[in-house]
């Protein structure tokens, strides 16, 4: 008699086989038709008919954004006229204009408190104004102490003392200061109005460097903004 169990060595008719746990039911590999045929993975219609969805959510958002309210949000302006020379009018700001052209504009618009003021324009007034202000006061001061050391004598204690009277023209330098400053106090508080205005900001912003003087440089380095246009009035000449 032998031991050997009968079954094994046998195939059934698809070639595997029938013992070892019962594994008659396991699928075939080579065509695996539980899972080569499943509906609900291969073409989900959950998931392959989303154009409706979509497009109605497309529809949905870009609804609001297409509203004549965000098309154009700040306003527009006219461009600012020139003449034949290129120079724009009083009403206006001129930008790129010369260190000549500034002073020019700057006492011919002497009290105007109206219209911007180019960075140009600013600049190169406060470069004249400081220019001005050394040849004048500086030069008093200078004829001062010139005068000091020319009439200073030491005595035999060390003591220093000056005789004599300081010369007349350098108090002319004082009183010529004092009459440039007193005249254009006016129109400089009207420039650094109009620069303002040239950012897009109240007049009233610039008196805030009366109280901090280095506000007025960064009024001064501020970008044009073409909303500055409100400010103009070219109905005045």
């Amino acid at each position: 008699m032998s031991n050997t169990d009968p079954t094994q060595g046998q195939q059934g008719p698809s070639g595997q086989q029938p013992g070892h746990g019962g594994q008659q039911g396991r699928p075939q590999y080579g065509g695996q038709p539980p899972y080569g045929n499943q509906p609900q993975y291969g073409n989900p219609p959950q998931y392959g008919n989303q154009s409706r969805y979509v497009g109605q959510q497309g529809q949905q958002w870009q609804q609001p954004y297409g509203q004549p309210q965000y098309a154009q949000p700040y306003p527009t302006f006219p461009p600012i006229p020139t003449g034949p020379g290129g120079t724009p009018p009083l009403w206006a700001p001129h930008y790129g204009i010369g260190f000549l052209g500034a002073i020019k504009r700057f006492f011919t618009k002497y009290a105007r408190f109206d219209g911007r003021a180019s960075r140009s324009e600013f600049w190169w007034w406060l470069l004249a104004n400081a220019i001005v202000t050394v040849v004048l006061y500086g030069g008093f001061i200078a004829a001062l102490i010139t005068w000091s050391v020319a009439n200073s004598t030491t005595d035999q204690y060390g003591y220093s003392h000056t005789t004599g009277a300081p010369p007349f023209w350098a108090f002319g330098l004082l009183f010529l200061w004092g009459i440039w400053g007193l005249g254009t106090i006016v129109p400089s508080l009207a420039l650094g109005w109009r620069r303002v205005h040239d950012a897009n900001l109240a007049g009233p912003f610039w008196l805030i460097s009366f109280a901090a003087g280095f506000a007025g440089i960064v009024f001064g380095c501020l970008e044009p903004n073409p909303a500055g246009a409100q400010y103009d009035r070219p109905d005045q000449r």
